[in-house]
C-alpha cells in the first residue's frame, strides 16, 4: 500500500530528479531555434508542487495528490509542463476519498490522468510524452491484475514508460533522424524514476542542481547581496590586481620564501606565501604583478598564474547590482499593478511578450496587461490567471503569442469564474499584433473572436535567430551560433549576418498581394543595423509594400518579421 506520506515524498524525490538532469532534457530539444526548455519547464511546474508538500501538513494520500495537483497546474508552463500537470490533477481525482492504496487503484488513478491529458490535447501525436504516459498506464493495468502491491505495480509503469521512450523515434520520423527521444516523454520517465526510488528503495533523491532562477521572495537577498559586495569592494580595494601564483622551487636557488613575503609586503597587501617542500603558493594585491612575477622567477619556475582587475570587478559588480535593482522596482511595480479587481469594463485585452518595446506596442493597441514570456522563457497558467484578474473587464480575451504557451492559457478559462476568458491561439507575436489591430468595438464579442482568429491565421510570421545546437534540417547542416531565418516556423536559409538574412527573408515572403511588412528588431540589434535591415527589405520588396520599423526589444529574435 501507499500511503499519502509515502506519496508525498516520492513526488518530492521525482521533482528533484528532474531538477538535477533537466539540461539533459532540454538537450533533446531538436529544432535549432533556442527554446530548448522542456526539462526547464517540466521542472519548474513540478518543482512547485514539491514546494508546496513540503510545507504541508496533509496525511492522506488523495489530500497530498490534490495540494501537489493544484500547485502543479498553477506553475504549469510550457506544453510539456501543462501536459504533465494535467496528468497529475487527473491522478488525483482518481484517488478521491482514498487513505492509502493498492495497485488497482494506481492503475485506475493513472488511466484518468493519462484521460485528462489526451483530452487537453487538440490534435494528440503519438510519440511524445501522452504516448509515454498512456504506454505507461497499460503496463501498470496489466500488472494490478497479476499483483496488488502497489509499489510492484509503479515498478511496471516505470520500465514500461522508459520501454516507451526508446520507442518514440520509431513513432516520430523527427526523433529518429535527430538520434534522439522525445524531451517530455525523457522528463516523464525522470520524474517517475524519482518517485520509485523512493516508494520501493527507500531512497531520496536529492535535489543538488543549482536554482534556474530566483523566486520573487528571495530576488530583494540577491539585490542586497551585489550592493553589499559593492560596498565590501570600495572598502578594501587598494590596489587593482589580485596576484595568484605557484612556483615549483629550485633547490640549486637556495632562496627562503620569507624574503619572498618581505618583498611582496613593500609593493601591495593581502599577502599570502604558503611554502610546501616542493613549490610555494603566493597570493598578493598589487599595482605591479609584473614586479612580483619577476621576482618569483629568481625563486623557481612559475607552475601557475592568475591575475585579476579587482577595480574592473567591482565596477561590473556595481553595474549589476544598479540592473537587479531596476529590474526589481519593474518587478515590484507589476506585482503591484497584478491585484485582483473588479470587471467593470466590457472588454480587455492581456497579451504575452517579451521586450521592453513589445509591451509598449501591446498596451498601445489596447492591452490592458503583458504578460512576460515567449520563446525559452514560457509563463506560467497562474502568471496569466493574476493577469486575467487584474483586468477589469467582463471579457478578457488573452493572447499568448507563442505555440508553446496557448495550453497554459487555455488552463486559465475554467479558474475564472466571475468573467468571460477567450484564449485567441496566437502564435508568435506578429499574429497577436494583427489580431489586436483587427479588434471592432462595434462587433459582438463572437464576432470579434472570429475577426481575431482569422487575422492571426491571415499573417505570415519570419524569424531571425541564432542556432542554439548542432542540427540538421532539409539537407541543411546547422552548426551552433549560425543565424537561421524562419518562414512561418520552417527554415528557409542561414548566414553570419542577421541584417542580411532579415533582408532576404523578406524578399522570400513578400509577393504580389503583399500590403504591409513589419520589421521588428530585438534587443541584440542596434539602431544601426535596424536601419540597415530597414532600408535593404525595402529596396527588395519594392515601393508599393508599405514597411514598417518597430523596437520591440525582444531576446532570442534578432528580427521578426510580419507580412500582410
Amino acid at each position: 500500500m501507499i500511503n499519502g506520506s509515502y506519496y508525498k515524498n516520492a513526488l518530492i524525490s521525482g521533482a528533484n530528479n528532474i531538477i538535477r538532469q533537466k539540461e539533459e532534457i532540454n538537450s533533446l530539444n531538436i529544432f535549432p531555434v533556442p527554446d530548448g526548455d522542456t526539462g526547464t519547464n517540466m521542472s519548474m511546474t513540478i518543482e512547485a508542487a514539491a514546494k508546496a508538500l513540503s510545507e504541508s501538513s496533509a496525511q492522506r494520500i488523495d489530500e497530498v495528490a490534490s495540494e501537489a495537483a493544484s500547485a502543479m497546474l498553477k506553475s504549469a508552463r510550457g506544453n510539456s509542463g501543462v501536459i504533465l500537470s494535467l496528468l497529475f490533477r487527473g491522478i488525483a481525482n482518481g484517488l478521491k476519498g482514498k487513505e492509502e492504496i493498492d495497485g488497482k487503484d494506481l492503475a485506475n488513478a493513472l488511466k484518468i490522468g493519462v484521460e485528462t491529458a489526451y483530452k487537453a490535447v487538440m490534435n494528440p501525436t503519438e510519440g511524445t510524452i501522452l504516448t509515454v504516459a498512456r504506454m505507461a498506464y497499460e503496463a501498470g493495468r496489466t500488472a494490478s491484475g497479476v499483483e496488488d502491491d502497489a509499489v510492484i505495480v509503479f515498478g511496471s509503469v516505470v520500465s514500461a514508460a522508459n520501454e516507451a521512450l526508446n520507442r518514440t523515434p520509431e513513432m516520430l520520423p523527427v526523433l529518429k533522424k535527430a538520434g534522439v527521444v522525445d524531451a517530455g516523454g525523457k522528463g516523464l520517465c525522470v520524474i517517475f524514476e524519482g518517485m520509485l526510488s523512493l516508494l520501493r528503495d527507500g531512497v531520496m533523491i536529492m535535489n543538488d542542481a543549482p536554482a534556474a532562477g530566483m523566486s520573487p521572495e528571495k530576488e530583494d537577498s540577491a539585490a542586497e547581496f551585489f550592493r553589499n559586495a559593492a560596498a565590501e569592494f570600495d572598502s578594501v580595494i587598494n590596489f587593482t590586481y589580485c596576484t595568484e601564483f605557484i612556483i615549483g622551487k629550485a633547490p640549486e636557488l637556495d632562496r627562503e620564501s620569507s624574503e619572498l613575503r618581505a618583498f611582496l609586503e613593500t609593493m601591495g597587501d593581502c599577502v599570502v606565501v604558503a611554502d610546501d617542500d616542493d613549490f610555494i603558493k603566493v597570493h598578493v594585491h598589487t599595482e605591479h604583478p609584473g614586479k612580483a612575477l619577476e621576482e618569483a622567477l629568481t625563486y623557481g619556475q612559475l607552475l601557475t598564474v592568475k591575475i585579476e582587475n579587482m577595480k574592473e570587478q567591482h565596477r561590473k559588480a556595481a553595474e549589476k547590482y544598479e540592473k537587479e535593482k531596476a529590474r526589481l522596482a519593474e518587478e515590484e511595480k507589476k506585482r503591484e499593478a497584478l491585484k485582483p479587481v473588479e470587471p467593470t469594463d466590457d472588454v480587455g485585452f492581456i497579451a504575452v511578450a517579451a521586450g521592453k518595446g513589445l509591451e509598449n506596442v501591446f498596451k498601445d493597441l489596447g492591452c490592458t496587461h503583458v504578460v512576460s514570456g515567449g520563446q525559452s522563457m514560457n509563463p506560467s497558467t497562474d502568471d496569466i490567471y493574476q493577469a486575467v484578474m487584474a483586468t477589469p473587464a467582463k471579457t478578457v480575451f488573452v493572447l499568448p503569442n507563442n505555440k508553446n504557451i496557448i495550453l497554459a492559457a487555455e488552463q486559465v478559462v475554467p479558474q475564472v469564474t466571475d468573467r468571460n476568458v477567450i484564449i485567441i491561439p496566437t502564435k508568435t507575436i506578429p499574429q497577436g499584433l494583427v489580431a489586436m489591430l483587427s479588434y471592432s468595438p462595434d462587433a459582438t464579442i463572437e464576432l470579434n473572436s472570429e475577426f481575431m482568429i482569422s487575422a492571426a491565421k491571415n499573417v505570415s510570421t519570419g524569424q531571425v535567430t541564432y542556432a542554439a545546437r548542432n542540427s540538421e534540417f532539409g539537407g541543411t547542416k546547422i552548426k551552433e551560433g549560425d543565424i537561421i531565418a524562419l518562414n512561418n516556423g520552417k527554415l528557409t536559409h542561414k548566414d553570419k549576418d542577421p541584417v542580411k538574412a532579415a533582408i532576404k527573408l523578406a524578399k522570400e515572403m513578400s509577393g504580389r498581394d503583399t500590403s504591409y511588412i513589419s520589421v521588428i528588431y530585438g534587443e541584440g540589434i542596434s539602431e544601426a543595423q535596424a536601419n540597415a535591415a530597414f532600408e535593404g527589405i525595402k529596396a527588395k520588396v519594392g515601393g508599393d509594400i508599405e514597411v514598417t520599423l518597430i523596437d520591440g526589444g525582444q531576446p532570442v529574435y534578432y528580427f521578426m518579421l510580419s507580412v500582410e
